[in-house]
């Protein structure tokens, strides 16, 4: 029997590839985007999110089986933390109701290499504390002095998400309730997002030395989109509250081999 899935950012990049790929497999999708999808709505805001959890729960006949959140930003500008976070975080939750009544319910959605870049601490700590308005704040300062430190928005808003996910899915809401909640942090992918910086060889210069992949280089959309649909599969019944870099190698080249200082006790 297919199950029911929304996709968010359905109508571009890994969101549209996504989408695609499970209703090749049978499944029904409902998408999300702010246009050309089954429901149209601007997550940025918290309207476009209510509606959108609204409509979705009621195209899907008040059962959700797996939500894949894809739609994202990444935009030095003040809406990117609004998207990427809130439009993520506030939609889940809404649809937390509708998955609880599947017989196998999953989420799972798109981070980041960003969230391991420089990022502002202070906007961070304002979004995992469900302050849009103060996180906003934050956002205008950083963009208001540029581009370049404006940039910082958008690394914060994917660590932010990062560790809602790593938050979350272990409460009695997600995993208390039987369902899995990850993410997928990938490297740089091919995307109408990216084509444009990575034509010229100064741009994929730039993009290179920020997520070195030494792994089959830059990755096609389909595989984000495959590990997005392994998480949300009935075959995932442990995996939680992890974020996976799907990268060709980046986190490792980055991070390198000790990422498990932090419990040592010398």
């Amino acid at each position: 029997m297919p199950r029911t899935y929304i996709v968010t950012g359905s109508a571009s990049g890994i969101g549209a590839t996504t989408a695609q790929l499970l209703r090749d497999r049978g499944e029904r999708v409902i998408g999300i985007d702010l246009r050309n999808a089954d429901i149209e709505a601007d997550l940025s805001t918290g309207e476009g999110r209510t509606q959108a959890a609204a409509s979705a729960i009621d195209l899907a006949g008040g059962t959700i089986d797996a939500v894949i959140a894809c739609a994202g930003i990444a935009a030095p500008i003040p809406k990117t933390i609004s998207v990427n976070f809130f439009g993520v975080t506030e939609l889940l939750e809404a649809l937390l109701p509708a998955l609880a009544k599947s017989d196998a319910p999953r989420a799972a959605v798109v981070s980041s290499m960003a969230s391991l870049q420089a990022h502002s601490t202070e906007m961070v700590d304002a979004a995992l504390a469900g302050d849009e308005s103060r996180a906003l704040e934050i956002a205008e300062g950083l963009t208001a002095q540029g581009p370049k430190v404006g940039y910082l928005v958008y690394p914060s808003s994917k660590r932010a998400l990062s560790r809602w996910v790593r938050r979350e899915a272990i409460t009695p809401a997600w995993a208390g309730a039987g369902i899995p909640l990850n993410a997928v942090a990938p490297g740089t992918v091919i995307t109408p997002m990216t084509t444009e910086l990575l034509k010229s060889p100064e741009g994929a210069a730039m993009v290179d030395a920020s997520v070195p992949m030494p792994l089959n280089y830059h990755q096609p959309a389909e595989s984000i989109s495959n590990l997005l649909i392994w998480l949300t599969s009935v075959e995932n019944t442990h995996l939680a509250g992890q974020v996976i870099y799907n990268d060709g190698g980046a986190d490792a080249s980055l991070r390198g081999d000790d990422i498990w200082a932090w419990a040592d006790t010398h």
